[in-house]
């Protein structure tokens, strides 16, 4: 069952025209047409389904500069100052708070990962730091698990994925952002070599500007105007538990669980050690392109064929924008959370917390997540459809960058100076001629 969204009154208006048109209705998508709407930009915002309905809303509420790429440490950073200022900015709590981040280890092997991981970011004057067994306790106390130690970001964060989408929606609304949901984008308008407007299922809406933030859904759209995207689909199942007292602020993440406080005093729980990986026909077209990824990390997928791998085949990868499209025929990606891996998050973090063995699960859901070969998101313009910029595949860590990264893709769009340097997430990486 998907988590329950907080709510917003979109538009029943179509306009005609705008300056930007923004396909995704996700955070990523709403941030950059907030931040457009702050600097007096006409942007619509074009969402197949419901706002926030897919990854936006069911990912675990993560903010975090430890443990990304040395590369993506920058847009991190940017994103911490944002969320600190989202409340006053949209005018409500998203749940936001500062209460850190821990990492634990139970081999010397993990603490080594974790030491390299530290030597890597030396320079760039994170917080974080290596933490004993003695110290994981005094932050999170009554535990019994037995750990080599662990690495502890007191300045990274949380905030609630369910209102999060949603405050800055409203925000971008108050500022003069259309947003219309239930309104799939089939296509581009393209005259002159350029992009000059879209073609939704109720009609053309004109347009200078394009930014397409469709998640998972980006590669099928840009395959049918001959631009290659490399994602593949991740599905991550997770739970959240009836409020609970004295487990502490600090969100902690063990080889095989996860655990973070909410906004309703409850947590949110994962096995951390696993995620569902569905074939579809794209592993065979790109698939060779993870194999790295799959010798470092392979152990943590579940590998399987079933009705994904039918649903994916029986969608289009090419139509006209006289068709209906894939994007209307599956408006919402919902699938069923593993009762395995829920299991498995529950006895594993039970275990080493035994307070957990008395939570009442509430609910579990999943969420697919757009898988990049380096797990760094593609923001920048597509070179070869002049007038659209892409903001996607963000590989399951996009909700702590959100703020920055609708940010950069806006500047980056509108050609002002970007938020942060760019050159990491270009594109043109994955092409032959690429890094």
């Amino acid at each position: 069952m998907a988590p329950v969204i907080s709510p917003v009154r979109t538009s029943d208006d179509f306009p005609p025209a705008t300056v930007v048109c923004v396909i995704g209705g996700g955070i990523v998508g709403l941030t950059a047409a907030l931040v457009l709407a702050e600097r007096g930009v006409p942007v619509v915002v074009l969402e197949k389904g419901r706002l926030a309905g897919e990854q936006s809303s069911r990912n675990l509420g993560w903010i975090r500069k430890m443990g990304r790429s040395v590369a993506d440490v920058p847009l991190a950073r940017a994103a911490d100052a944002l969320w600190a200022g989202l409340a006053a900015r949209v005018g409500e709590d998203v749940g936001y708070r500062q209460a850190g981040i821990l990492y634990l280890a139970r081999t010397r092997a993990e603490m080594d990962m974790h030491r390299s991981w530290l030597d890597a970011v030396r320079d760039l004057s994170l917080e974080s730091r290596l933490v004993t067994a003695a110290q994981i306790d005094e932050l999170v106390p009554r535990g019994q698990g037995q750990w080599a130690g662990g690495i502890h970001t007191p300045s990274d964060g949380r905030a609630e994925p369910t209102r999060a989408a949603s405050a800055i929606a409203r925000a971008a609304m108050q500022k003069g952002a259309v947003i219309v949901e239930q309104c799939a984008v089939r296509t581009l308008v393209l005259e002159g070599g350029r992009t000059t407007g879209v073609v939704t299922e109720r009609g053309v809406i004109r347009c200078e500007q394009v930014l397409l933030a469709g998640g998972l859904w980006s590669r099928r759209f840009l395959g049918n105007l001959g631009v290659g995207l490399p994602t593949l689909p991740l599905i991550c199942s997770a739970l959240r538990t009836a409020p609970m007292e004295g487990m502490g602020e600090i969100a902690v993440g063990a080889p095989d669980f996860s655990f973070r406080k909410r906004m309703d005093g409850g947590y949110t729980i994962t096995q951390r050690g696993a995620l569902d990986a569905p074939l579809t026909m794209e592993h065979l077209r790109i698939g060779m392109r993870y194999l790295p990824t799959l010798r470092q990390q392979g152990g943590h997928l579940r590998i399987g064929i079933g009705r994904e791998f039918v649903a994916d085949l029986a969608l289009a990868r090419h139509w006209r924008e006289t068709d209906i499209s894939p994007f209307e025929r599956v408006r919402v990606w919902d699938p069923a959370a593993n009762g395995v891996l829920i299991r498995e998050a529950m006895t594993n973090l039970g275990v080493a917390w035994p307070e957990f063995r008395a939570a009442r699960i509430v609910q579990s859901w999943a969420g697919a997540m757009d898988i990049t070969p380096d797990s760094l998101p593609a923001i920048g313009a597509v070179a070869k459809v002049p007038g659209l910029t892409l903001a996607s595949g963000f590989s399951g860590h996009g909700f702590g960058t959100s703020l920055a990264a609708g940010e950069l893709a806006a500047d980056l769009l509108m050609g002002e100076a970007p938020i942060v340097d760019p050159a990491p997430y270009r594109l043109e990486r994955f092409s032959r001629g690429g890094r």
